[in-house]
């Protein structure tokens, strides 16, 4: 099953020119750029001052006409010292760096002259903080350094999105290229292209889309265990992002529970995923090899434990993941933030009628745990 016929960025043609619009490149950075801003309390004259440009430039990055990805490295460092003396903080500025990395693969996602073999996509393993910024545009949620911003200083002046838009041309063309290249991208060599094309072609809203996911999941056919198990965890998780958790308690069933190779490949996965290493990885290997190294695991179990929350899709996940990483680092039990709001989360969890009863066992273990712990 192929893509549906779709309109495409080169059929469409800037207003009585005839030539064909380019894709844009700056719209993420550009509207991390704008809550940068807006979180200083400064207007773009007042913005343009403090980092010695023109009005024009700021108005031009913030809507990327002018992209940022464009800008010289050169004058793009001094503009991060600027910021950084008008006391942007630094997770702001960690987005920003994130946010132009996902203009340029939007932008690539966005050309279909790229041939598939050479998408950016494939060239290393995503972590959290791009994905998310990466996905704004696609499901409109923002990412965790935005959504937990404080209102800005000063109301905006006049209408403005949200967050970072896409036209319905531009995510037509978007998930158009992200199938094409998922079917191209075939064979061990390019698995990790496959993979995270599937991935965000699982945000499609089409009616399609999860008859095409199935169909391209069902004939993946990995020739090696970490191949196989990466695939089905990404069958889960997109079954899961659809309103089915049945897939997941599969894949948990199968893959993890009672397998020492698979839950260590999780727990692998996961800590690269949040950013508990900051070396990235050109291959999906380090997660059957566990070539991470040592992580402490403080970062992972406060995400975990975050999602663990009756209303959240990947719960029965967080939850096994949770009690597997309490498995190999039960110090974190004793001390720090992620572990007093699992103490404070597990009581409203166990009151939950919804439940599975795996989870429902592993969270008592987890309590009778932490008693032993503060014993």
């Amino acid at each position: 099953m192929g893509p549906p016929m779709r309109a495409t960025a080169r059929q469409t043609l800037t207003a009585g020119t005839g030539r064909a619009k380019r894709p844009r490149s700056g719209l993420l950075s550009g509207h991390v750029l704008r809550v940068i801003r807006e979180q200083q309390g400064y207007t773009q004259e007042e913005a343009a001052d403090q980092l010695k440009v023109a009005v024009d430039t700021i108005a031009g990055w913030e809507t990327g006409r002018r992209p940022l990805t464009a800008v010289p490295v050169g004058q793009m460092l001094g503009l991060r010292h600027r910021l950084m003396t008008m006391g942007t903080s630094p997770a702001l500025l960690q987005a920003l760096e994130r946010a132009l990395e996902a203009d340029v693969l939007l932008a690539t996602a966005l050309d279909e002259e790229v041939p598939a073999e050479e998408n950016a996509l494939g060239a290393m393993v995503m972590q959290r903080e791009l994905a998310e910024v990466l996905v704004w545009p696609l499901n409109g949620v923002p990412p965790r350094v935005v959504r937990t911003l404080p209102k800005p200083a000063r109301p905006r002046r006049g209408p403005a999105p949200a967050g970072p838009e896409l036209t319905a041309t531009e995510r037509s063309v978007f998930f158009g290229q992200m199938r094409r290249t998922a079917e191209q991208a075939r064979g061990p060599e390019q698995f990790l292209l496959r993979r995270q094309a599937l991935y965000l072609a699982g945000y499609d809203q089409q009616e399609d889309a999860p008859d095409w996911l199935a169909y391209q999941q069902r004939t993946e056919r990995p020739d090696d265990w970490l191949t196989h198990w990466l695939n089905e965890r990404s069958v889960a998780a997109v079954a899961t992002r659809q309103g089915d958790r049945d897939r997941m308690a599969y894949f948990i069933d199968t893959a993890l529970q009672d397998d020492e190779a698979g839950e260590a490949a999780n727990l692998a996965y996961w800590a690269y995923w949040i950013g508990e290493t900051s070396i990235p990885q050109l291959s999906d290997d380090f997660i059957a090899d566990n070539s991470l190294g040592s992580w402490h695991g403080e970062r992972l179990l406060a995400h975990l434990v975050e999602g663990i929350n009756p209303e959240h899709g990947f719960v029965d996940l967080n939850i096994h993941s949770t009690w597997a990483l309490l498995q190999v680092r039960p110090n974190l039990l004793r001390s720090g933030t992620a572990a007093r709001a699992l103490r404070e989360r597990l009581p409203v969890m166990l009151d939950s009628q919804e439940l599975s009863p795996r989870s429902r066992r592993e969270l008592e273990s987890i309590r009778y745990a932490i008693r032993l712990a503060e014993a």
